[in-house]
């Protein structure tokens, strides 16, 4: 009691106080692992109940199925590597509203008990509100995401096999790259192409330059004058068919 309620008793008010109520009544919570989904939902009165499903598609539609059944409208589940996608998007495209919980979320809030499932306590967490969902976009741009980042992987894995096709060149002493500022361009790509499919002549692989090409076609045929060694050749080759036929 603080110093002036001491002097002042009559300055104490009895307020009111409800317990925690459930924010999300009809809540379930996932936990998810590489073989294994484990599903929680509320049972009677103060119990829960569990359930293991698989990780295949009718898994996944089986899950959607039982949290239909017991009246679920919203599941939280945690973000574990990648494994979350598939349920996260058939839940979604069932109707419910899913939530997506970073481990971080998690570690925040303190009182689990050692023998309540982690399905249980997300399952728990998320019926009282005291999660913080993670921002997913909306479908439409998940898929244009997930294009964009597929798109800039390929990008990152072909580097390497333009510096594989640029040694191969430099060790038969073909010196493209000081006529062409890019070998994956236009000119580039199709000297070298002509050069797999067995163009030797250099006046024939200068004459394919692009108009808008700086360089002359004597100036690049002079480049174009190599040894062909048959080791580089096939080094050239496997290269050139790693990095792709079309530009991405």
């Amino acid at each position: 009691m603080s110093k002036l309620n001491q002097l002042n008793p009559s300055l104490s008010q009895a307020r009111p106080f409800a317990a925690m109520s459930r924010v999300n009544p009809h809540a379930a919570g996932v936990d998810l692992g590489a073989h294994e989904i484990m599903v929680c939902v509320p049972g009677d009165q103060s119990t829960q109940l569990v359930r293991s499903f698989g990780n295949y598609t009718a898994d996944l539609q089986a899950i959607a199925a039982w949290l239909k059944a017991h009246h679920i409208e919203t599941v939280a589940m945690e973000s574990t590597g990648i494994y979350w996608i598939p349920l996260f998007e058939t839940l979604e495209a069932e109707g419910f509203r899913c939530h997506l919980i970073s481990a971080r979320s998690l570690r925040r809030i303190p009182g689990r008990k050692s023998d309540v499932l982690d399905c249980q306590w997300i399952q728990t967490l998320h019926s009282y509100g005291l999660l913080e969902s993670s921002f997913r976009p909306e479908a439409d741009l998940v898929a244009l995401r997930t294009l964009l980042r597929h798109r800039a992987q390929l990008l990152e894995h072909r580097a390497p096999h333009v510096l594989h096709m640029q040694k191969a060149l430099l060790q038969m002493n073909v010196q493209l790259s000081q006529v062409l500022s890019d070998v994956t361009g236009q000119t580039g790509q199709t000297i070298i192409r002509a050069i797999v499919a067995g163009e030797r002549d250099p006046h024939k692989l200068a004459a394919l330059r692009n108009y808008r090409c700086h360089k002359d076609e004597d100036e690049i045929a002079k480049a174009l004058t190599g040894t062909w060694r048959e080791e580089h050749l096939f080094v050239l080759k496997q290269s050139l068919e790693m990095y792709g036929p079309v530009s991405i």
